[in-house]
């Protein structure tokens, strides 16, 4: 359900302004409503300017006078032809810089338990480059003599749950291959 743009100036005003519950005006702006309680204590938000939901198009005075004479009833955000924003799909996975010398052993050790595992499937679940995982396949990684496997579980560089995911797929494709 879409939320008033600016909840807390929003919640300010109908404080200030109408004789709303708490419980209703915490429903209708999406804040927990001991927040909303202190905003009316002033112990938060003092120096937040009020912010007139009637204004902005999010409400109609009918419905605010519905809601003060039905304490059961909660305020809807009055409906507006400008589209909501597109949620943004998940990016690259972060890896810290403690772990990202880890990165080339957990490879190794998939390379070494699953030889004939994809790169792109390495890629996916390490979050590395299909260079280095060549590279280390071939054995002509820079760092090769230092590299020793271990599980990219047990280094943090996945959950159990991907990588049992990953591996299951790829066993699943391939007795459905032979």
């Amino acid at each position: 359900m879409r939320k008033p743009l600016m909840p807390k100036a929003t919640a300010s005003w109908l404080i200030e302004n109408t004789s709303l519950s708490f419980k209703q005006i915490s429903n209708f702006v999406g804040l927990h409503i001991l927040e909303i309680q202190a905003i009316a204590d002033g112990e938060v938000s003092s120096g937040i300017l009020s912010r007139n939901p009637l204004e902005n198009g999010e409400l109609t005075n009918e419905e605010i006078q519905k809601c003060e004479k039905d304490e059961k009833r909660d305020l809807q955000i009055k409906h507006s032809e400008i589209p909501m924003p597109q949620t943004k799909t998940k990016g690259a996975k972060y890896t810290p810089l403690s772990k990202r010398a880890d990165k080339p052993n957990g490879i190794y050790w998939l390379i070494k338990h699953y030889p004939n595992l994809p790169d792109s499937k390495i890629c996916k679940i390490i979050g590395t480059t299909k260079k280095t995982v060549q590279s280390i396949r071939d054995r002509t990684y820079w760092n090769i003599q230092n590299i020793r496997a271990q599980n990219p579980q047990e280094l943090g560089l996945c959950s159990r749950e991907e990588l049992q995911k990953i591996i299951e797929k790829f066993n699943k494709d391939e007795t459905i291959k032979q």
